[in-house]
């Protein structure tokens, strides 16, 4: 039997990988200008959701053809266009599962940064806001009442699956008080009491993170059992509760702070006590 040719060499997955800004911009942008918000109430003809999001007339038929092709719209024997399933759970700004966050946040600050990729390979300087003067990007950004929302919006939508899992696979069962250190928007802090009516939790931010907090705790029904505190996890003791969660924070600092912000974790907890990075 004649042995089979070996597979020939392709370069599909190379042009995959270097033109896959294509796809994830096409999905960015229509997030900025909310298709699948438009789209929330039900399927719409092309002229109406062009008219909603705003895209011009020459763009539009070819825009909302490519994210048919990506499998992130729908379309109709009547030609309207609607969300698939995942888009009209995941990219709704006003469902409660809504993830664009950290999409909005992609397309604004972090897909211009990774343009200059280079530069920064070549220099070793950062690209981010640092670049302009070396301002810690955080203190910019928490003095911005605007960028510090979406911020905050950005870290639910890439927390709220894991968010989800902790709450479903961790015993609070046995605990009653839980605090969720660096808190943001309170995405994790709010799944957690969702999933569990005995709880009551706690957030812990720097103060103007407070009204986004609250806000969100409201509509979620949870403003009775899950309260703000203010204060620097760094710098500050940390709220004492059952159970920690320190949701992306230690990323951000040396060995020595991850160690020191550790050891106040384990200072806060009570025996039994316990902590989920």
């Amino acid at each position: 039997m004649a042995t089979p040719p070996a597979s020939q060499p392709t370069p599909e997955k190379i042009l995959q990988i270097g033109l896959g800004f294509w796809a994830s911009k096409t999905l960015l942008s229509a997030v900025e200008l909310g298709v699948f918000t438009a789209l929330g109430d039900g399927p719409l003809p092309p002229a109406a959701l062009r008219s909603r999001t705003g895209v011009g007339e020459r763009a539009a038929r070819d825009f909302f053809d490519a994210l048919l092709a990506l499998g992130l719209l729908e379309r109709g024997a009547d030609g309207a266009y609607a969300n698939t399933a995942d888009t009209a759970l995941f990219l709704d700004r006003r469902r409660p599962g809504y993830i664009g966050g950290i999409l909005e946040m992609a397309n604004a600050r972090l897909y211009p940064f990774w343009g200059a990729l280079t530069d920064a390979l070549r220099t070793g300087r950062p690209q981010n806001e640092m670049a302009a003067g070396g301002e810690n990007p955080f203190a910019a950004l928490y003095q911005d009442p605007d960028r510090l929302r979406g911020f905050l919006r950005a870290m639910t939508g890439i927390s709220l699956g894991s968010a989800r899992a902790i709450a479903a696979g961790f015993p609070f069962d046995r605990h009653r008080v839980v605090a969720d250190i660096g808190c943001a928007q309170g995405g994790v802090v709010g799944q957690i009491a969702l999933r569990h009516p005995h709880l009551r939790g706690t957030g812990f931010d720097l103060p103007p993170v407070q009204p986004v907090f609250e806000e969100y705790m409201a509509a979620l029904g949870l403003a009775a059992r899950v309260a703000f505190h203010a204060g620097d996890f760094w710098a500050d003791p940390l709220p004492p509760a059952d159970v920690l969660v320190l949701g992306h924070i230690l990323h951000d600092g040396s060995r020595e702070e991850k160690k020191r912000l550790l050891a106040k974790a384990f200072a806060a907890l009570p025996p039994g006590g316990g902590y989920r990075p």
